[in-house]
């Protein structure tokens, strides 16, 4: 569908269409680009607040994952008003200031829309270095793939809507959609990184292809290293699978490989499409032990190597294994 637009590629386009990155970047002067994305989606749980806290974090992630500084935010709204009473909306939109709040950022303005379904998420806006830029197609053979967050949150978001999820899980659930992908995304400019991207719907096994495939190489994945939420492995286990995990495997399974000694839960976790996941940072091994240190002493929900990038000379794009 894209390709059919007109292609308007000026020098100052730092990052547009071709990688599929996580947002656009913008060089403005020599020491200045602007970062800009748009993300937004129907509920994923029952709480307004919840709602709009989840779809907050998920639409600033894209201007963490690229390596910026989040300066605003414009809110999309759709609601639909002959179902539901304006101050759902309310709530919704104060659950989001409130994560922008946190990320110390405003929401200045937006548009809003009477439809069918109930919609929210945010334009935002960030500003970056362009030497200090992360890229999905800036990884280099070697590198090891770190995962910030536990994933999962897939099946867990099709817990709630079977209404079938515990509230110590739900409490899950919303603690790690909600935590801000700041830290990592520190810790990766201040230790020169160059590759990252952040997990969300294609998966742990589609954005790990998207960064392998833009960096003209390929990746072998570890299962048992992968950080599960609370909860997730029974939700899977027990079948609670959402639709988008079969799609994921169906398109990004033809470029993998998979070990026959993997647990039988691993191709339903590497494809669980998440909402507000963490990073995937492709880190050289000279840095890499400094780099979990940091994530670790700073509290970023995890920092686990699920993988290393290596050189593509045909066939699988990925291989998954047990572990490294």
């Amino acid at each position: 569908m894209l390709t059919k637009l007109p292609r308007v590629v000026p020098p100052e386009l730092l990052v547009g269409l071709a990688t599929s990155d996580d947002a656009a970047v913008y060089r403005l002067r020599d020491d200045l680009a602007i970062v800009q994305t748009l993300d937004f989606f129907m509920p994923v749980v029952d709480d307004p607040r919840d709602y709009g806290r989840i779809a907050a974090a998920n639409s600033i992630s894209d201007v963490y994952a690229m390596g910026g500084r989040p300066i605003l935010a414009l809110a999309i709204v759709g609601l639909p008003l002959k179902k539901l009473p304006p101050e759902v909306m309310g709530e919704v939109i104060a659950g989001g200031a409130e994560v922008c709040a946190e990320a110390g950022i405003p929401i200045a303005g937006g548009h809003s829309i009477d439809d069918e379904e109930m919609k929210f998420g945010l334009s935002v806006t960030g500003v970056v270095h362009p030497d200090r830029l992360l890229r999905n197609d800036r990884g280099q053979a070697g590198d090891f793939l770190v995962l910030t967050k536990p994933v999962g949150s897939g099946s867990l978001a099709t817990a709630v809507k079977r209404q079938t999820i515990s509230e110590a899980h739900y409490a899950e659930l919303v603690r790690v959609a909600t935590f801000l992908n700041r830290i990592p995304s520190e810790v990766a400019v201040e230790a020169g990184l160059t590759c990252a991207t952040d997990v969300t719907g294609f998966g742990v096994l589609g954005h790990a292809h998207e960064i392998a495939a833009g960096s003209k190489l390929g990746a072998d994945l570890w299962f048992d290293p992968l950080p599960l939420m609370e909860g997730a492995r029974a939700s899977i286990e027990a079948g609670v699978i959402p639709g988008a995990t079969g799609r994921n495997l169906a398109y990004y399974g033809a470029h993998t490989e998979w070990a026959g000694d993997l647990d039988p839960l691993a191709r339903s976790v590497f494809g669980d499409p998440q909402t507000s996941g963490g990073l995937i940072l492709a880190v050289p091994e000279a840095k890499l032990a400094g780099v979990l240190k940091e994530l670790t002493t700073r509290g970023a929900l995890a920092a686990a190597v699920i993988g290393r990038l290596r050189p593509y000379e045909g066939g699988a794009r990925i291989r998954v294994f047990r572990g490294g």
